[in-house]
């Protein structure tokens, strides 16, 4: 079962791990699983508001 996506939810999840890699005494290999996790939030985000444009679009 696939968990229901909350776009506020993943930006705010951005901003975090912006934050962490942004710290000095964060380690490349925290470093490395963040930018990874990012690159997953920001697809999800990219295809949440492309479907809401098309959406949009159709009305």
């Amino acid at each position: 079962m696939e968990e229901k996506f909350d776009y506020n939810e993943a930006t705010a999840e951005l901003e975090k791990i912006a934050a962490k890699v942004e710290d000095p005494a964060t380690g490349l290999d925290e470093i490395d699983r963040c930018i990874r996790r990012s690159d997953e939030l920001i697809s999800r985000c990219r295809e949440y508001l492309r479907t809401a444009r098309n959406t949009i679009d159709n009305l």
